[in-house]
């Protein structure tokens, strides 16, 4: 088993930035894929950036340009640095990991939320 804590999530002001933390229970090298997701309501969650194993990176469109995925194998921590933010980027964010090449089977922490006001 794998636990995940996400962190850093909150209020802030359209144009503003917020840092995103998720902290693994285990050693963050054995994972293939790290990745944040996003559900905001009444919508399906969807991806909005990954990071593969070699630090090969994946942005979805609308976050492109603003937000920046990272990691740090000595603290064992997903980042999501979001700069920019709009309205529409409120939802609740998930980090997920896993061991293979999608996260079908993979690990999921608990969420926080990001409210971005106008």
């Amino acid at each position: 088993q794998v636990q995940l804590v996400e962190s850093g999530g909150g209020l802030v002001q359209a144009g503003g930035s917020m840092r995103l933390s998720c902290a693994a229970s285990r050693s963050i090298s054995v994972f293939n894929i790290m990745g944040w997701y996003r559900q905001a309501p009444g919508e399906q969650r969807i991806l909005v950036a990954d990071i593969t194993r070699d630090g090969n990176t994946y942005y979805g469109e609308s976050v492109k340009g603003r937000f920046t995925i990272s990691k740090d194998s000595a603290q064992d921590t997903l980042y999501l640095q979001m700069n920019n933010l709009k309205p529409e980027d409120t939802a609740v964010y998930y980090c997920a990991v896993s061991y293979w090449s999608d996260m079908a089977g993979g690990y999921w922490g608990q969420g926080t939320q990001v409210t971005v006001s106008s």
